[in-house]
Parts: structure tokens; sequence; C-alpha cells
């Protein structure tokens, strides 16, 4: 099978998995926001994105595992890959055992002077923390069994662990509604058991299936690979913890000076926001794997070449969604949710606007990460990704409104860090400034704003409602797909192509079971 088939294959499927799970997890927010209230919701969004911000060791390892196991998969080296395996486990136990400790002790600093919550739902608050650091525990034990998952590209199994977790999220979800005691104590604990069940899922499937995947860590321990591996994470870390760091402050800092309310507009807007990120992101996780085993079998202008069809197709994919909601975010909320927490429509929007402008270098990180030569690029990220605390804080305490955390952190973290990221691709594989404008710049800009103003001219002429809602999509749809027509390659409408008649083919082998 060729790259690009096996590309569109896979997308196919985690497309597949994301049609289902994007409806599960929208109705399971809508459920939980219900039942919590905006409080409660926010004082979770808050918390939870505390035991993020200190999971970004989880999150460089993670990288770091996929990276190698990729590489090593494009040179064919089977021991190597069981080495790799051996070597991760024992990494991953360690540091899950390191977060668990961590995380308990910066919980004392959390609830004695940083987090803003109310003192009458601290112990709920307290509850939710503990719950969530079990269940990052095992989050992080089951990165060995993600990487070898995408090593070997096998994203028909990952869909199916992705729509179980999502229907056990569901089933918590419907738990909540219905229990008595206090709804948010029980939804922490509950969804600390989540991750348990999708460890041992994948467990049994990788051991079963793949031959790498045998547990022997005195036979396949290799002191040198650890070493390799753990300077490749550890710069990994620098950059992916500062930007976790980086955001979740963000948070932080809008929760000192706004409250908790304010928490549940950004958990909301984030939340439908990481639904339509899917879209793009089920591409690259797909593609991902490509680029690194591109780079381990030594074909570097390959590599580049997918890289930048990557961050295309990744903008693009997301555009062609984010343009309607960011046209009717007041009808998709009002449709959505029952109460919508005061901010969400512009923090949404804006929300909407970053993530775009962040899909025009998306995967040029990935080239980076092939290369293996990170150091660079992970000092300029911890620059632009902390920057902008310093700043927001001198903001807000001056009086400035809370939209500035968008306006910053754009500036900073997103145009800031772009231009790093396009330096070292330049400076190390060999990226030619030409290539990105002429491959990715110029034709993302011309659709999106040909979309845009189709979408926008309804409301010229109609009132919010579902005629208008209907219509905005239709028209922006129909001039993005003519606009997409007119200035893509042969070679990318062959593969756009293929991923609809894939994801067709998918749905119509459903609806004929």
């Amino acid at each position: 099978m060729s790259t690009a088939n096996r590309v569109i294959k896979n997308t196919g499927f985690l497309y597949a998995k994301m049609g289902i799970t994007m409806f599960i997890s929208l109705y399971t927010t809508r459920l939980i926001l219900n039942a919590l209230g905006a409080s409660d919701f926010g004082i979770y969004a808050v918390v939870g994105g505390a035991i993020s911000m200190l999971g970004f060791l989880h999150a460089a390892m993670s990288s770091a595992t996929q990276r190698f196991m990729s590489f090593y998969e494009g040179k064919g080296i089977v021991s190597k890959q069981k080495q790799i395996f051996n070597v991760s486990l024992v990494l991953h136990f360690g540091i899950a055992l390191f977060l668990g400790i961590v995380l308990l002790v910066a919980g004392y600093f959390f609830f004695n002077g940083i987090l803003n919550i109310p003192p009458d739902r601290i112990y709920a608050a307290k509850v939710v923390y503990a719950s969530l650091i079990i269940s990052t525990m095992f989050t992080v034990m089951s990165v060995p069994y993600e990487a070898v998952l995408n090593a070997h590209e096998n994203m028909l199994y990952y869909s199916v662990v992705g729509v179980i977790e999502s229907v056990l999220k569901l089933t918590v979800a419907f738990i909540i509604v219905y229990y008595m005691g206090d709804k948010l104590e029980l939804y922490g604990m509950l969804m600390a058991c989540i991750p348990l069940l999708v460890l041992t899922i994948m467990r049994i499937y990788c051991h079963k299936t793949y031959k790498e995947c045998v547990i022997a860590p005195k036979r396949y321990w290799d002191k040198s690979l650890l070493k390799e591996m753990t300077s490749f994470a550890g710069w990994n870390l620098v950059g992916i913890g500062s930007g976790m760091m980086g955001n979740y402050g963000n948070a932080i800092v809008v929760n000192h000076f706004f409250g908790t309310v304010v928490n549940a507009a950004l958990g909301v807007a984030n939340q439908l926001n990481g639904q339509l990120m899917a879209f793009s992101n089920n591409m690259m996780k797909a593609l991902n794997p490509v680029i690194v085993k591109k780079q381990g079998a030594g074909d570097e202008q390959t590599m580049i070449y997918f890289s930048l069809l990557g961050s295309k197709l990744s903008f693009l994919i997301l555009a062609i969604f984010a343009i309607p909601v960011i046209i009717e975010t007041p009808y998709i909320l009002k449709l959505w949710l029952k109460e919508i927490p005061e901010w969400t429509v512009l923090f949404l929007r804006l929300a909407l606007i970053r993530r775009l402008l962040e899909q025009l270098t998306i995967t040029l990180g990935t080239s980076l990460n092939a290369k293996g030569n990170i150091k660079g690029i992970n000092i300029s990220s911890l620059v632009s990704n902390l920057l902008p605390l310093l700043v927001l804080y001198l903001l807000f305490l001056n009086g400035f409104p809370v939209y500035w955390l968008y306006i910053v952190t754009i500036f900073f973290m997103v145009g800031l860090g772009t231009g790093f990221k396009v330096y070292f691709n330049v400076k190390l594989c060999s990226l030619k400034i030409s290539d990105l404008i002429k491959i990715v710049l110029i034709p993302c800009t011309f659709i999106f704003t040909v979309a845009m103003l189709s979408g926008f001219s309804t409301n010229l002429w109609l009132d919010e409602g579902f005629l208008r809602f209907v219509l905005s999509i239709l028209f922006s749809s129909f001039m993005f797909m003519f606009a997409a027509y007119l200035v893509l390659d042969k070679k990318e409408k062959t593969i756009v192509e293929g991923l609809i008649q894939t994801v067709k083919g998918k749905v119509f082998k459903f609806r004929h079971k």
C-alpha cells in the first residue's frame, strides 16, 4: 500500500471514531455542565488544568517514545524496537510514581493561596484533584502501548479504544445526573477509573499482536538508548512543559483576577475548540509517523514535503468546520447549552482563530522531532510560552479586560513561536521559505478568506436562526471547496478525494450492517 493510501485509510478510521466520539463528548459536556452548574464545572476545569500542567513530563516522554518507535520502524530494526519498548516501560512506570508524588506536594500550594475556589467547595476540589492524580498515573503508563500502535499506524484499534473511552465518559455523565450526593466528588472519582480500563485494553491487544511487546527489561535494557531517549525527552520537556505551564498559567492568572465563572467560559470554549481540533488532529496522527519514518529511512526531501502538506491539510480540515462555528457561535452555543457562561462566545471565536494560525506550521514541529536536533527550538519555545504570563499579569493588574488573554497568547505563543519553528526548519531540515509560502500560506489564506466572506454574507440579510445557520454552512462550505479546487495541486486533490471516499465507504458499510 502506498504512503498516501495508508494515510488516507488511517485518517478514515480516525474520522469514523471522531464522528462517534465528538457527538458523545459534546453531549457529555452538556450533561455535566447542567448537573454540576457553572461554578463546580469551573472548579473541575481549573483543578483539571493543574493536573494537565504538571503532566507535561508525560507528554514529553510520550513524544519521545513515539518518535523513537516510528524512527526505528522506518529503519526496520526489530531488536531496537524491543529495547525501546522495554526502556519505555521502565521509564513510564518511574515517571508515573514521580508525577504522583510531585502532584501531591503541589496540591498543598494549589489549595493554599494559588487557586481561587469558594471555601465550601475546597473539600470537593481536593477529591477531584486526588482522583485526577490517579488518572494521570494510569495515563502515563499507557504511553508505550500508544507508541507501538502509532509506529505500526494501527489507527483502527486506536479508534476502537477511543470510542470505548467516550462511552465510558458518557456513562459517568448519566450516573452524575441522577446521583443525589455531591456530584463533583463522584464525577472526579469515576473519571479516574477510565484510564485504568483503557490501559488494560491496550496492553492485552499489543502483547498479543506485536512481537516487540515483550516485557523483559533485563534482557533488552540498553543504557545508551536510555540516555538518548532521556536527552530527547528532556529537551522536549522544556518545550512541552513551557507550553503547558504557559497555557495553564494564563488560566490561573485569569482565575486570580476574574474567578471560577470565567474559567467555566474558558472550559466550555476549550471543549468545543478541542472537538473541532480533532478533525485536523486525526489527519496529523495518521501523518506524523510517516514523517518520522521518512527521516528514519534517510529521505529528508520527502519528509519536508509531507510536513508542508500536513500543515496545509491540517489548516484546511480545521477551517472548513471552524468557519461556520466562528460565524454562528452564539446560535451554536444556544443549541448546545442551556446556560451559556459569560464571555464564552468571544472566547470560542478567539480560540479557533488561534488554533487556525497554529495549523499553518503544525507539522513542521514533527519534522524537527524526526530530525532529532530539538535543543534550539525548545529553548526558543520556553521564551515564547512563558512571556505571556508576565505580560498578562501586568495588563490585568492595570484593569485590562479578560479577552486580552487571547490577544497576548496569539502574539507570543503563536506568532513568535511560529517564527522560531520556521527558522529551525530552514536551518536543520532544508526547508525553503518560498515553499512554505507557495505550498501553505498563499493557498490557505485565499481559501479561508473566500469561505469566511461567503459565510458572513448571510448575516447581512437574515436574522439569527436555523435558516441562516444552514445557509451559512452551505455558502461557506461550497465556496471553500470551490476555492480549494482552484489552488490545490493534483496530488493534494487525489489525497483529499481518497480521504472523502474512505470516510464515505466506512459510513455506508456501517449502515448496511
